[in-house]
Formats: C-alpha cells, sequence, structure tokens
C-alpha cells in the first residue's frame, strides 16, 4: 500500500470513527448523564464560586483551580475560533445554535468524567497522584485491558492532536504574519515548551494559572468589542441563528445554503471536537487536583466547559454571524480571518493573540495528559524521556506537513472516547451515589474516605 492509498484509508476509517453513530453516542451520554443527574448544570454557579477560590483542601498535587487551567489549556484551541468557523462554513448560522446546545449538555459528562477520576486516583512511587479513565476502567470496572487501550490511544494520538499540528500551527501563523521562517519559531517553541513540562504538573499549573485567563480574557474582549461595533446587526444575527437552527438556511450571498441536519450535523461535532467532554482527557488534569472529595473537583472541572463552548465557542459564532463573513462563501480559516479582519486592529489582533496562545496552551495541557498515559502503561520511569520526545516533536512538527499524522491522531483521539463512554455509563450509578452524598445533601466539604485516594 502506498502512502497516498493509506492516507485515503486514514482518512475513511476516521469518517467512520467520527461518523454519526460516535456522535450519537456522545451526544446521548450527555444527555443522559445530565437526567441521571438531575441536571448538575443548575449548579454551575456555586462551581463557578468554588473554582475562583485558590485554596489548598485536601490531597493532590496542584490546586483545584491549576487543575482546571490545566484541562482548560488543552481545550481551548483552535477548535474554538476555526472549528466554529468550519460548523458556520458548513452548516450555516443555525450550526452556532447546535453547537451552545452540545456545550450546555456536555457539562454534564465533563462533571461526571472528574468525578471518577478524583475518586479512582492512586498514588505513584513518586507520591504524586494518577488518575484518569484508565484508572477507572481498572479500579471501577475491573477492566484492566480496557485502560491499557485508553491510555495507548492517549499516549499516541497526543504526538499528533496535542503538539505536532498545534506547533506547526504557531509556525505556519507567524510566517504568513511575520514572515519568520519555521524553523525559527520551532525553536522557540521546543525551548519554552521544555522550560515549563520538565517541571512537571505544578510548573505546567503555575503556567496555565496564569496564561488561561489572560488568553481568555482579551479573546473574550476582543470579540466583544466586535460585536459592539456590529451591535445594529445582533438581534437580527441571533434571529438568523435561530431559525436556521430548525428551518435550515437557504442560498445567501457566496453562502452555499444547508439544511437542518447540516446544522446539527456540524454543530454538535465541532461543540464535541471543542470542549472534549466525553473524550477522557480533561479528567486526568482533574486528579492530580487538592480536593477534599471527587465531587467538588468534579464541579469545579465542569465551568471548564461551560467557559469553553457556551462562553468563547458562542462568542466565536456571533462574530462570524454579525459580521456576516458567513455569507461569504469561505469555511475554515479563511472564514475566521475575514470576519475577524473586518474590524481594523482590534480584529487581526484578537485573532492572532488568540490563536498564538490557545495554541501554546493545547501544547502544554496535552503533554500532561499524555505523560500520566506513559506512566500508566510504563511506570514513573518512562515519563521523562517521554517529555523530552514531546519537546522534540514540537520543534519537528513546526517544519513538517503533517495531514497523515494529523489523520490518525484524529481517530486515535475518537478511539479514546469509546472506553471512557463506556464506564461512565455502566458506573453511573456510583456518579449518583457521590453526588447525592455531597452535592444534593450539600456536604461539599466533607472529606472523602482514605481508601479512595
Amino acid at each position: 500500500m502506498d502512502l497516498k492509498a493509506f492516507e485515503a484509508f486514514v482518512g475513511k476509517l476516521g469518517d467512520i470513527v467520527w461518523g454519526p453513530p460516535m456522535l450519537i453516542l456522545l451526544l446521548g451520554t450527555h444527555i443522559y448523564l445530565t437526567f441521571r443527574l438531575r441536571f448538575i448544570q443548575k449548579y454551575l454557579g456555586k462551581a463557578i464560586k468554588l473554582s475562583l477560590t485558590r485554596t489548598s483542601e485536601g490531597e493532590g498535587d496542584v490546586s483545584h483551580f491549576g487543575a482546571l487551567t490545566t484541562a482548560l489549556a488543552a481545550t481551548v484551541g483552535t477548535g474554538n475560533i476555526v472549528g466554529v468557523a468550519t460548523a458556520v462554513g458548513l452548516g450555516g448560522p443555525g450550526a452556532v445554535f447546535w453547537l451552545w446546545i452540545t456545550g450546555v449538555f456536555g457539562i454534564a459528562t465533563k462533571y461526571a468524567e472528574a468525578l471518577l477520576s478524583v475518586k479512582y486516583r492512586v498514588k505513584n512511587q513518586l507520591g504524586q497522584m494518577a488518575g484518569g479513565p484508565m484508572y477507572v476502567l481498572e479500579r471501577g470496572l475491573k477492566m484492566k485491558w480496557l485502560g491499557v487501550l485508553f491510555a495507548l490511544f492517549t499516549a499516541i494520538a497526543g504526538f499528533g492532536i496535542g503538539v505536532s499540528v498545534q506547533a506547526n500551527s504557531i509556525a505556519d501563523m507567524v510566517k504568513n504574519t511575520f514572515n519568520i521562517p519555521p524553523w525559527i519559531t520551532g525553536l522557540v517553541i521546543a525551548i519554552l515548551t521544555a522550560i515549563v513540562i520538565i517541571g512537571g504538573i505544578k510548573s505546567i499549573a503555575r503556567v496555565c494559572e496564569a496564561l488561561v485567563p489572560f488568553m481568555a480574557i482579551v479573546y473574550i474582549l476582543g470579540c466583544l468589542i466586535i460585536i459592539l461595533v456590529n451591535i445594529s446587526a445582533l438581534p437580527g444575527a441571533i434571529v438568523t441563528i435561530l431559525k436556521s437552527a430548525f428551518t435550515g438556511q437557504a442560498m445567501v450571498g457566496g453562502f452555499a445554503g444547508a439544511g437542518v441536519m447540516q446544522a446539527i450535523r456540524y454543530g454538535v461535532a465541532r461543540g464535541l471536537f471543542s470542549n472534549e467532554s466525553g473524550l477522557g482527557s480533561a479528567p486526568i488534569a482533574a486528579a492530580a487536583a487538592q480536593t477534599p472529595n471527587p465531587a467538588r473537583q468534579a464541579l469545579v472541572q465542569m465551568t471548564g466547559t461551560f467557559w469553553d463552548t457556551v462562553v468563547i465557542c458562542l462568542l466565536t459564532g456571533l462574530v462570524l454571524v454579525t459580521t456576516g463573513a458567513w455569507q461569504t462563501g469561505l469555511k475554515g480559516a479563511a472564514l475566521t480571518k475575514a470576519a475577524f479582519e473586518q474590524i481594523p486592529v482590534v480584529g487581526p489582533i484578537t485573532l492572532t493573540l488568540g490563536l498564538l496562545t490557545f495554541v501554546y496552551s493545547t501544547i502544554l495541557g496535552w503533554s500532561y495528559y499524555c505523560e500520566k498515559a506513559v506512566e500508566y502503561l510504563f511506570g514513573t520511569k518512562a515519563v521523562m524521556p517521554y517529555r523530552w520526545l514531546w519537546v522534540a516533536a514540537a520543534f519537528i512538527g513546526s517544519v513538517m506537513t503533517l495531514p497523515l499524522v494529523w489523520s490518525i491522531a484524529d481517530v486515535l483521539n475518537g478511539m479514546m472516547a469509546i472506553p471512557n463512554l463506556i464506564s461512565l455509563i455502566a458506573l453511573s450509578g456510583v456518579l449518583v451515589a457521590e453526588t447525592k452524598r455531597y452535592v444534593w445533601e450539600d456536604r461539599l466539604e466533607e472529606k472523602a474516605p482514605e481508601e479512595n485516594f
């Protein structure tokens, strides 16, 4: 089989993995857990308040805010900017509504996977916390072989989606904007990555605690300014989004038109890609948090989906629709660029800073996910060599074209979701019991039994 044939095969495999059955399974799990946990989303206000207090409340390696920002660092990425544009370009303005709905229901799944990861976490040989779906599958479901598969998928997929393609995105943007050769950008990325990740989760969390709020605030403010400049178009944009979500969108300008099913398909798919609820990645960071009980950290972690999809993705969608850029017929990155460049100075600065910080933070967050997967497979001695491989991948990714790497990582990324979703559904009874004990009965400060740790 030659390279082109192999690329075509991997592409088709990706279409199968991320086809309707996977989207239905993910969204179905979101909805099932929302009802099973009695709309845990109603505790969002309390969760946000908890997430903004930086106190040490139990065993763990980093503060609960540090664990949240590390997860957000990996989650908030190009999907929040380019991914939303792809959804709107292919599914019309109505895709923004379905993307937003996916985020709202996805909050329950993010809560559930974080709770299980904290409940079934362990201490490694170095006295550090180790958790995630692999430990949930091994200790909660007694299915270590599935845990091994999840860890394997994570460790390999991370080299692609977590670092190589991210570094490539930064290098490509810097080359187009400032005409700086990719190898120089790659060297800078590799050095900056090494400085942070060699120190482990505490170092990563310190940087993410500063970087994530900064990048989110800058991007949100930039979007709000653009929307305010086009404030007269906002009511019409909201009507267009809601109408298109349920009736489809006819041809307008250069836009080719899209039906209701296209709006749902691309909105749901991009929403799932963006917030990663159900993929099992973010709970690996949650397991490192200092927390008295699993439910408290689960509440904190679920705010990540709120900020990622319900807020940031929605703002991106409103920018695309209020500026009218969606009617140009452009798709993906070209549509994003066209929308933000309509507002001089603020638009390009918001887009450039957003992409640079979002992509770099993804490299940091995913490095922790992957090293914990490697630790699960090969022990703590394998972690430091893996970190240096990660740094090397940051440089190599900057100077290579990576369509095949992206495709392979995309398939493996989807494969991560399957064992994780199995654990969430099978252990839903545990989720209800823990939630009843700590959340419904308002005992969030109560310490969990030591054996859970």
